[in-house]
């Protein structure tokens, strides 16, 4: 049974379906752009599902034939209509800015749950970043990224220069970042940008097939594979090797690896609980 749930705007869509939580971007007028409702939805609804125990996978996409262009250039750069306001300083804006950033990048690089973001079309500036900030990234065949940054005069972002250099590594990320050039799904795959490229009309098929393997696994278990990689980026060999220690020992405590064990003794497949 498919449960609808309500983000409190209509520019952004969750349907928890088979353990997999479906978020949509839906602006497919503006491509899926960022706005000030949409974005803070998706903030709310990403801290929501942290604990939800009926998901077990979440997948991000766009609506129409986009992912997600980034901000919405249309409204960048419009200034207060009451003369009367004060310009918040740089030093505002800085802080605001990376609140924005821990609740939604890091947020969402974080999660409890995996993440999928599913592609059917472009994905531009923060909207690359909030690719890059999920787990894995399948795409339509006619997908591309771009940073975009540099067409509208920015640095970047939302995590991109550390989210693309964890994948491409330094030198080709400065090449994407200084150029802007759009990298196509061939190409993304090439680089790791992309974990799976699959032809347009097996899109939706093929990413619903990949979030409900995910979703039948162990939740303590999968939790645990995405602290242990995710702390990997910063650590030494010997702190990775402890936290692995300590999170299978844990995991070898929980019901689902009895279930697992019995399950291969009957050759049958498991049937997870997340105890």
């Amino acid at each position: 049974m498919s449960l609808t749930i309500n983000t409190g705007t209509d520019e952004l869509l969750c349907l928890i379906d088979d353990r997999v939580a479906t978020i949509t971007l839906n602006r497919p007028g503006k491509r899926n752009a960022l706005s000030d409702s949409l974005t803070p939805a998706l903030r709310r609804i990403l801290l929501e599902l942290n604990t939800c125990q009926d998901v077990g996978c979440i997948v991000i996409t766009g609506a129409g034939s986009a992912f997600c262009a980034g901000g919405d250039i249309s409204g960048m750069g419009a200034v207060s209509g009451d003369p009367r306001a004060l310009e918040p300083t740089i030093q505002e804006r800085t802080r605001a800015l990376q609140h924005k950033h821990d609740t939604l990048t890091h947020r969402l690089f974080d999660h409890s749950k995996p993440t999928i973001a599913a592609l059917p079309g472009v994905a531009a500036g923060a909207g690359l970043c909030i690719a890059l900030a999920c787990d894995i990234r399948i795409a339509a065949a006619s997908a591309f990224v771009t940073t975009a940054y540099r067409n509208v005069g920015f640095s970047g972002d939302y995590g991109g220069s550390w989210l693309l250099n964890q994948l491409v590594g330094p030198a080709r990320t400065k090449e994407l970042f200084y150029t802007a050039r759009r990298v196509q799904s061939d190409e993304a795959l090439a680089l790791g940008i992309f974990n799976q490229v699959v032809a347009d009309e097996d899109f939706l098929t093929e990413t619903m097939n990949l979030a409900k393997h995910i979703a039948a696994g162990p939740p303590i278990a999968l939790g645990y594979m995405k602290e242990n990689i995710n702390a990997a980026t910063g650590c030494d060999l010997h702190t990775s090797l402890n936290m692995e220690a300590d999170r299978l020992i844990r995991c070898a405590s929980t019901q689902d690896h009895k279930e697992a064990v019995t399950a291969f003794m009957a050759k049958r497949a498991p049937i997870f609980s997340g105890r």
